[in-house]
């Protein structure tokens, strides 16, 4: 019997009404029908001040860096719904992935919460590029912090006209990519999973 892979989503954006939110929701649904156990988390739920080497000599990484880290740790993988700002990361996804990177430690012991993860990434914008250019650079920041990323994405063009009034994709393509994310992503998780059972 196969296991049933435990999957993190988050977006990269706290915006009431984000699009990446919205795709972020669809995720949930098309994990959810294919059988994995699913969290679904806010990156507002972990406030964290700017990344900056001094402040963390002072006084550590921040308590909200480690609980973060320990959400991701807690998975067989995470799927990310993306902005696009100026063509890369939006600032607050940026932060909180290089905060997370800086664990080292929890409760004394070695922690680092991306080993042996796999992740999916998904985007959306309202202009024709679907938010695809940021997903560009978040595949290089995870992929340093060895996280594997998954080859299928879903990125949602015009997307303030891309759902329907249950919050699905009105167009089937972006239907069907969502469908190979999310079954892509659970038998990869599956796989090489590491996760931490808190």
């Amino acid at each position: 019997m196969l296991m049933t892979a435990r999957i993190l989503v988050f977006a990269g954006s706290i915006r009431t009404g984000a699009f990446s939110g919205r795709t972020a929701d669809v995720a949930v649904k098309e994990l959810v029908l294919q059988g994995a156990e699913v969290t679904r988390i806010s990156l507002g739920d972990y406030s964290l001040p700017i990344m900056d080497e001094d402040l963390e000599a002072e006084k550590g990484v921040p308590e909200n860096a480690v609980k973060l880290g320990r959400q991701i740790a807690a998975h067989d993988g995470f799927l990310i719904a993306s902005p696009e700002y100026n063509s890369s990361i939006p600032p607050l996804l940026k932060n909180a992935i290089d905060w997370v990177s800086r664990v080292r430690k929890d409760g004394g012991r070695p922690f680092k919460p991306y080993a042996g993860k796999v992740a999916a990434l998904c985007s959306s914008s309202d202009g024709n590029f679907a938010g695809i250019r940021g997903l560009y650079h978040l595949r290089s920041v995870l992929m340093n912090c060895q996280v594997e990323i998954i080859t299928p994405q879903c990125s949602v063009a015009h997307a303030s006209e891309a759902f329907d009034e249950n919050g699905d994709f009105r167009e089937e393509r972006l239907r069907h990519a969502m469908e190979n994310v999310a079954r892509t992503l659970i038998e990869r998780a599956r796989m090489v999973s590491t996760r931490i059972d808190a």
